[in-house]
């Protein structure tokens, strides 16, 4: 009788930890859904209930920075962006934002140091280095001679 019991409460907690692992993976999927839709409210509803069941969900944080910047809340999508980070250094997505944010701050030394981490670890966004660098070039003080 005990042993059914365990047995029992075996099925119910794993049923119970797929079912949460199946809804947070659910809730991204379909946030990206809508942010794609440009249903940018849902989107962030979903994003954010991706997050509650799992907190290091690095993707929705990163899409969260995505509409936040097309919101343009710069503090929000710097909080969120900032988080990607925290979890995954090496996410270019993430550096590549937070380069822009420290653009718009003109805040070049950030800048010039996210660019060397940015170098090294990008596959697909490799060709923004000239762009950031470009911009760069507008917003560092000039040398005096």
């Amino acid at each position: 009788m005990f042993k059914k019991i365990i047995s029992l409460l075996s099925i119910i907690i794993f049923n119970i930890v797929c079912s949460q692992v199946i809804a947070q993976e659910n809730f991204y999927e379909q946030g990206k859904k809508r942010y794609l839709e440009k249903k940018l409210d849902d989107a962030k509803f979903l994003f954010q209930r991706s997050i509650v069941f799992n907190p290091k969900e690095t993707k929705s944080y990163l899409y969260l920075a995505k509409i936040y910047n097309l919101e343009e809340n710069q503090k929000e999508e710097e909080k969120n962006v900032t988080t990607v980070l925290l979890l995954d250094p090496s996410n270019e997505d993430a550096i590549y934002m937070l380069m822009k944010i420290n653009l718009k701050k003109s805040n070049y030394l950030e800048v010039r140091k996210s660019l060397t981490n940015f170098v090294k670890v990008c596959k697909k966004l490799c060709e923004k280095e000239k762009s950031i660098l470009e911009s760069l070039k507008n917003i560092e003080p000039k040398n005096e001679s």
